[in-house]
This record gives structure tokens, C-alpha cells and sequence, in this order.
């Protein structure tokens, strides 16, 4: 497919002698948000990792817009317009909020962006350009406000819009959200919900997500993963309704489930033991915090 599809099929990933991904297949439309949701250690960072370059898989094929990913840097993802946020926000702290936006805007300008930030005569050109589009960026999530402002001055829920802006600052195609509703209040939630929904106008939005309320507003289609595999696809509707989701993602009864699902995020009281899924989730938390070289900006 080359219209600006996601196509994942039969991924694989070993950790030694640990399956973390048994062979995942999913594909995101373009202008439109899928969802991937599962309990704790079900893989959905490790199957991000994978998207991004970071973690290569021992099987599988992974194809945007009728061009093969496996096996591709990250930074050359970036130029064929794929972005991401992370679970935490990775700014820098020694750089202002447009600054750190211009960072997402790299692959697109000729200089580069540190010739540009430290005023080298023939990046005036790139630095104009990288500071309008991160201008614009912040335009987008509504934090145009904060961009002569440090990342340390802001709470929480503005830092995570500084995020989103990096991402969007490189005017990606495939824009890829892990975890963009943690730590955010209710009221930030609602405001989340409608900026997702806006962006996919432009690009496909994968969104990883556990805030089973947020999910079920924006997502058009959502994967299922269990254990590293996947058992369920469909509407909203359609996972809600599942009883392997149920049974696996909550460990509830299934009205407990249906009100979790409807209206909030899963109780994790209320989740079952998955003592047993230790070893995956430790594969499943890395590069959760790390800034842009997966070392942590300001986390």
C-alpha cells in the first residue's frame, strides 16, 4: 500500500528466550486514529520500539506507504515523515520551549539544528524556518504562548503540548502517541481528546493508551494485545463487547468490565495477577522516559 497506510504483519520479538511480540499484525489507516491497548507487560511499547527503529525484530514486515521500515535508523523514519511522543515528556531542560520544538523540525531543514541554534552565518535561513514551523507547532496545541518560556516553569499537562509540538514540528504523515493522557487532569483529557481527533486529519495517529475513556472517543479501530499477542480487533464497540478483552485486559466480571471500559480506565486493584508476565514487562518499559538519543532530557 502506498497511500500512507501502516501495514504490520507477523512481528516477532525475542528478549534471549523470551517472546515479548508472537506475531503481531495490524495496519492504521491514514487519517484516522488506531488504538493499541493491553493490560501492563502485554508488549505495546516493545511493538512501538519496533515501529520506530529501535528494537529490530526477529520476524516480521513492517510497511508505510509501500516502503519497508524493518531495518531502518530512526532518524531516517523521521524523514520519510513518522513521529513520536513518549510516556514521558524527554525535553531538554537547558533549551526554551521553541527550542525544543525546533529540535522535532530537524529533518527538515538543510543545516541542521545546532548550527542553527548557535547562529553559524549560513543556517539564519534554516533557524527563521525551524522557528516558524515550531512557532506553528505550539499554534497547534494551543501553547504558542509559552514559547520563550522554560521547560521547568511549566506543569505537567503544558509540557506534554511542548511534546506533542516537537512531533508535530516535523509534519509527520504517521504520528505515534504513547501514553499522551498520563498525568494529565480531567479537564486536560477533554482537551486532548478534541487536539487527537484535529490532528488526524492530516496524518495516521497510532495512539497507545490506558485510559480506556480517551480511547473509546477517538479510536476508530483498536488491537488488542495479550501476553505479546493479539487478541482482539475492532471497533471500540466491538473490543468492548469481546470477552477475550474482558477477561484479559481487565480480569473483571463482565459488567465491571463494561463500566470500566465506558467510562474509565482500568482499576489497577481491580487487575488481575500477572506476576507471571514479570520478564515482558520489563522488556515492555524501555525507552519509556528517554529523550530524543533515548537518554532522558529533563525526566
Amino acid at each position: 500500500m502506498n497511500d500512507g497506510s501502516l501495514d504490520v504483519q507477523g512481528i516477532t520479538v525475542r528478549f534471549g528466550g523470551l517472546t515479548a511480540l508472537d506475531d503481531v499484525s495490524l495496519t492504521a489507516a491514514p487519517r484516522q486514529v488506531t488504538g493499541i491497548i493491553g493490560p501492563n507487560g502485554a508488549g505495546k511499547t516493545t511493538l512501538l520500539n519496533v515501529l520506530c527503529g529501535f528494537v529490530s525484530p526477529a520476524a516480521g514486515t513492517i510497511h508505510f506507504g509501500g516502503r519497508e521500515l524493518v531495518g531502518l535508523r530512526p532518524h531516517r523514519l523521521a524523514r520519510l515523515g513518522i513521529a513520536r511522543t513518549l510516556q514521558g515528556v524527554g525535553l531538554f531542560s537547558g533549551l526554551s520551549v521553541v527550542e525544543n520544538v525546533m529540535v522535532g523540525a530537524t529533518s527538515q531543514a538543510r543545516a541542521g539544528f545546532w548550527p542553527a541554534l548557535f547562529g553559524l552565518p549560513w543556517s539564519d535561513r534554516d533557524e527563521r524556518k525551524l522557528r516558524d514551523r515550531a512557532v506553528q507547532a505550539l499554534d497547534q496545541v494551543g501553547a504558542a504562548d509559552l514559547a520563550d518560556r522554560m521547560p521547568g516553569t511549566l506543569a505537567y499537562g503544558p509540557r506534554k503540548r511542548v511534546a506533542l509540538a516537537r512531533a508535530l514540528a516535523a509534519r509527520p504523515r504517521l504520528l505515534l502517541l504513547d501514553e499522551p493522557a498520563s498525568g494529565l487532569s480531567e479537564a486536560e483529557l477533554v482537551e486532548l481528546g478534541d487536539l487527537v481527533g484535529k490532528l488526524a486529519a492530516d496524518a495516521g495517529v497510532v495512539v497507545i493508551e490506558h485510559r480506556m475513556d480517551l480511547m473509546m472517543a477517538i479510536c476508530r479501530s483498536i488491537t488488542v494485545l495479550d501476553f505479546g499477542k493479539v487478541i482482539a480487533v475492532g471497533t471500540p464497540q466491538q473490543v468492548q463487547a469481546d470477552p477475550a478483552v474482558t477477561a484479559a485486559y481487565l480480569g473483571l466480571d463482565q459488567n465491571a468490565a463494561d463500566r470500566a471500559l465506558s467510562s474509565a480506565g482500568p482499576d489497577p486493584a481491580a487487575d488481575r495477577d500477572r506476576s507471571s508476565a514479570a520478564p515482558d514487562q520489563v522488556a515492555d518499559r524501555d525507552h519509556s522516559g528517554a529523550g530524543p538519543d533515548g537518554v532522558d532530557g529533563d525526566e
